[in-house]
This record gives structure tokens, C-alpha cells and sequence, in this order.
């Protein structure tokens, strides 16, 4: 079997002294996500290799995804399987020796922690979820267990940039006219929607304390990222998953 041990994932100075971790594909060596192509047993694989860079001896909680606003406050982990996995698109916690692990490939991992509480979350953060509330629904589940929003540190990883993620007028008006500042002029009938600044600007006002955007483009850096939109526009079956964790120190 190919080797599945990971590297050293891209980190945060923000979020120092919690481990954590933003992975990309390795020259498609790698590729976390069940729902794309390759082997379930090669996928836990290189899964479990990620969470044990991230912190080892810890277990991995990684929910099956669904672009829905839910989170899930995760007291225990469960198996890491292709099926079978609970479905939500946020996870919260502030048990040791539990991983969050959250899938993506164009959509936005945000990883969020108050150092101070020792809670921790994780977000997938597509358009849809952010527009539906997952990112607000996280901070909520967090207060739930002891965090202070404004304490809280949110970290938006590897996405699509403004750039890359050109759409049309149904789209942009989905978001009203509030959101407008998120949208530039692109070609006739289509605009380039910001989906960071987007996620950045709906945690700013719902009072989190320190939001850094990686600014890592999926699309333009094909040598370290997947990307739905760039295989979608190559013609391409399928496409793979990055993976982005996040765990307390244990004591």
C-alpha cells in the first residue's frame, strides 16, 4: 500500500499552543475524504496519520458533511468509517484527547478556540453553510460549554478565493443587498463572489475576538490543494479532500 504518513500541515501563529493543523494533498499523495476517489482503508489511513501529527494517541471526529448549519457537541469519538458517521457540518468540544476533523475542497475550514476555556471548534464553511448560520451555530455551541466569543479565535483555511469563484445573478441575490460588498463585477450577468471576506465579516459581527484568513487559494494552487470548481472546470470524475484538525493539549 502507498504511503499515507503526512508532513507537517500548514499552522496559524494565532492558534499557538493548540494543536492544529490545515493539510493539503502532497503532490495527490494524499486524500481525506470518503466520499471522493481511493481506497476507505488508505483514506482512515492517511486520516489517522493527520490526527496523529495533529495529536497523537488521540482519537479523530470527523462527521459525514451535508452543507447544513448543524454542530455537534462531541463528548466521545466514533469510528472513523465511511458510513455510519453522524452528520453535521460543525463540531465543538472541550473533552482532551478528541481530534476535530473537518473535510473540505473549495468550502471553508475554519478552526476556532478559547485558549482560556480550552473549547475548540471546527466549521465546514461553504457558502451555504455560512449563509444558513453554521458559523454563528459553532460560537453558540462553544458559549454552551464555557467559551467567551470574544475570546475566540477563528482561523479560515485553505478556500476559494474572490478571484477563482466566478457566479451569476440567481447566486448574488440569494445573499440581498446587504451583502453586496462581497460580490465584484465580473463578466455580463456574473459576479466574483468573496466567500472569506463573506465568512470573515458574518464572524466579526457576531463578536468573535480574532479572525485570521490564511488567504490560500484551492483553486489556483493545484500543487497543494484540491478543488471541486478546478476539476469540475478540467472535466475531471472526481476530486479529492483536504482535511483540517484541531485538538486541546493534553496536561
Amino acid at each position: 500500500m502507498a504511503d499515507k504518513t503526512v508532513s507537517n500541515p500548514i499552522a496559524c501563529d494565532a492558534l499557538d499552543g493548540i494543536p492544529h493543523g490545515f493539510f493539503g494533498h502532497e503532490g495527490e499523495r494524499l486524500q481525506f475524504g470518503f466520499g471522493a476517489e481511493g481506497d476507505a482503508d488508505a483514506i482512515r489511513l492517511a486520516r489517522q496519520s493527520a490526527c496523529n501529527t495533529i495529536s497523537r494517541g488521540s482519537a479523530l471526529a470527523a462527521p459525514h458533511q451535508v452543507h447544513s448549519a448543524d454542530v455537534l457537541h462531541v463528548s466521545r469519538a466514533w469510528s472513523d468509517e465511511a458510513t455510519g458517521r453522524p452528520e453535521a457540518d460543525a463540531l465543538v468540544t472541550s473533552q482532551q484527547g478528541i481530534t476535530l476533523g473537518i473535510v473540505t475542497a473549495d468550502c471553508a475550514p475554519v478552526l476556532f478556540a478559547d485558549k482560556a476555556a480550552g473549547v475548540i471548534g471546527a466549521a465546514h464553511a461553504g457558502w451555504r453553510g455560512a449563509h444558513d448560520g453554521v458559523l454563528e451555530n459553532t460560537l453558540e455551541a462553544m458559549e454552551a460549554l464555557g467559551a467567551q466569543r470574544d475570546r475566540t479565535i477563528a482561523v479560515i483555511g485553505p478556500t476559494i478565493a474572490q478571484s477563482s469563484y466566478e457566479v451569476d445573478d440567481g447566486f448574488k441575490q440569494m445573499f440581498g443587498d446587504g451583502a453586496s460588498a462581497f460580490f465584484a463585477s465580473g463578466r455580463s450577468g456574473h459576479w466574483q463572489f468573496d466567500l472569506p471576506a463573506y465568512i470573515g465579516a458574518r464572524l466579526r459581527s457576531f463578536g468573535a475576538g480574532n479572525i485570521v484568513d490564511l488567504g490560500l487559494d484551492t483553486y489556483e494552487q493545484a500543487d497543494r490543494f484540491y478543488s471541486f470548481r478546478r476539476a469540475t472546470h478540467r472535466g475531471q470524475a472526481n476530486y479529492g479532500r483536504q482535511i483540517s484538525m484541531i485538538a486541546l493539549a493534553k496536561n
